[in-house]
């Protein structure tokens, strides 16, 4: 049989789609996220409507595939050979780096602005993409460090406060606004940044020459950057612009680019200083305490980033559940899928009021609070962040493991911010040495947690057993002391500020049941707290 013999099949339409969810585009993140619209009213944050709605934006979510889909590529000579350490992006990262800055989420609480309006909108736009968030968490969390030298802070704090994005190299005395970086870890010490190796020389102009080989240096083309060396007084911290103010090149030397798991749209080095020129940072020998600042200040953006991660999963996984039909219903109808949705907002709602409450703590100098509480909810949050997004990814079924669906990024997102800024049994040991070192810290979380005292019989239950393991933990439980301390920070939050519905749910998923996994346990009012949670639902 010949083809003009075939069998003519004008009529048939054999791709006709049906049964698939419209795209998740031009939504309101705002709308669909009841813990954050409490928040909002709690903490009086005022309007972010402008904002959240460009979040959700099909153009916003667009720039985010781009950014990913063509990640950042190194380019260390020129044609001719010259050095150029130049690292180049796609527009996309551009577009979603200058809308952050223009909405004030690299540091504007430094400059008159809130930190917890600040936080709701790193929140809120790090759904959108969340590897362009590194430079902009780096900044935010650069200024109070570099206060430690008030002569430089005076001198680029306006320009890293402005909401000016320029990129390209030049002298930061001449940019209208500049991003800051941080550059600690080497290879032989990791976390353990008193290993250093890299020197430090003092110049007879009060500046320092810098030699060393940094390991891993997040945000390599942003303007200046916090580095910890070895100076003659002991491990200090030095500002190290990329550009001197001659208009000579630092002597920074890009060695490659990470090949990450995820955050593929953001450029992370390894950098080698050959003779660097850098300005001390306070005082020889406290370069831990000068940067720790900046650690508490990126410790609580890694909270927010994962509490921002797990809800825009959510919302991907009610959306395609509300709009996708299987065996004669919808998804989010089969009282299982209800139940697995209904757990992850429980986790959503959760892990957003404790990211809040600590932006709150931060606003209103809650130091003790901060101390304990910030490095549990790093510890508990952004670690349970890969189980929730998995959870959320399945919700789409095969879909779901399709990168256009969106969810594999997330997914391979997921597990950073558990890493960075001290990895999980760093992060839990850091819980154990503020409890030992200062029972201020203590008295202030358990105060939080009185607040909700007497709301829930299980939730009482748990606060007795938190107290008596929080008296004198060994060093083996110190996971175990995180995360329930975390959860239970959570559930006084929701107790106190959530739906009884709500609250009472999470505590017998989370306090009462430690074995718990998503859907197994019955949430009583599983669609209504599925259906609050869902975009346009």
């Amino acid at each position: 049989m010949t083809l003009t013999d075939a069998p003519h099949t004008t009529g048939f339409n054999t791709h006709r789609v049906v049964n698939q969810p419209p795209p998740l585009d031009g939504f309101d993140p705002i709308a669909c996220d009841p813990a954050l619209r409490s928040a909002i009213d709690r903490y009086r944050i005022g309007d972010l409507g402008d904002l959240a709605a460009e979040a959700g934006s099909a153009e916003a979510r667009e720039h985010g595939r781009l950014a990913n889909d063509h990640p950042p590529h190194l380019r260390t000579h020129d044609r001719y050979g010259n050095r150029v350490d130049e690292v180049d992006f796609h527009p996309s990262w551009h577009w979603l780096m200058a809308r952050a800055v223009h909405h004030g989420l690299h540091a504007a609480p430094w400059d008159g602005g809130s930190h917890v309006r600040r936080a709701a909108g790193f929140y809120l736009w790090s759904q959108a993409e969340a590897g362009h968030g590194c430079p902009i968490s780096m900044t935010y969390a650069a200024v109070p460090a570099l206060r430690h030298a008030p002569d430089l802070a005076a001198r680029f704090e306006p320009a890293l406060t402005a909401r000016a994005y320029e990129f390209g190299l030049r002298p930061p005395e001449q940019k209208p606004g500049l991003l800051a970086g941080m550059s600690m870890t080497e290879k032989q010490g990791g976390s353990d940044v008193r290993a250093n190796t890299t020197t430090a020389e003092p110049l007879a102009d009060g500046s320092y020459r810098l030699v060393g080989h940094k390991w891993f240096t997040s945000a390599p083309m942003n303007d200046l950057f916090l580095v910890l060396a070895q100076a003659p007084g002991g491990l200090s911290c030095f500002l190290v612009p990329r550009v001197l103010p001659d208009g000579s090149r630092n002597e920074i030397r890009l060695q490659r680019l990470k090949d990450k798991l995820g955050n593929k749209s953001n450029a992370s080095a390894e950098i080698e200083y050959t003779g660097a020129i850098g300005r001390l940072v306070g005082e020889e020998g406290r370069g831990v305490r000068c940067i720790i600042e900046m650690v508490s200040m990126t410790r609580l953006d890694c909270v927010l980033g994962s509490a921002a991660t797990i809800r825009i999963a959510l919302s991907e996984a009610a959306h395609h559940a509300h709009h996708r039909s299987a065996f004669g219903h919808r998804l989010c109808d089969a009282p299982l899928m209800r139940t697995v949705l209904a757990d992850l907002a429980l986790e959503s709602e959760g892990a957003t009021a404790l990211a809040m409450r600590l932006a709150a703590a931060v606003e209103h100098g809650e130091r003790d609070l901060l101390r304990l509480a910030l490095p549990a909810a790093k510890f508990s949050i952004c670690k349970r962040t890969p189980t929730a997004v998995a959870e959320a990814l399945e919700c789409l079924g095969g879909n779901g493991y399709v990168e256009e669906s969106g969810l594999p990024r997330l997914y391979r997102e997921a597990p950073l911010s558990s890493i960075w800024e001290g990895s999980g049994n760093v992060t839990a040991l850091d819980v154990l040495r503020a409890l030992a070192r200062q029972p201020e810290s203590r008295d202030a979380v358990l105060a939080e947690l009185d607040a909700a005292a007497g709301a829930d019989a299980d939730y009482d239950a748990a606060l007795r057993e938190l107290r008596r393991r929080l008296a004198d933990p060994a060093p083996e439980q110190a996971r175990a002391v995180a995360g329930r301390l975390s959860l239970a920070l959570q559930a006084s939050l929701l107790l106190r500020h959530a739906p009884s519905q709500v609250a009472e749910a999470f505590v017998a998923t989370r306090l009462a049941d430690p074995g718990h996994t998503f859907g197994a346990t019955p949430i009583s009012g599983a669609r209504e707290l599925a259906e609050r949670v869902t975009p346009g639902g």
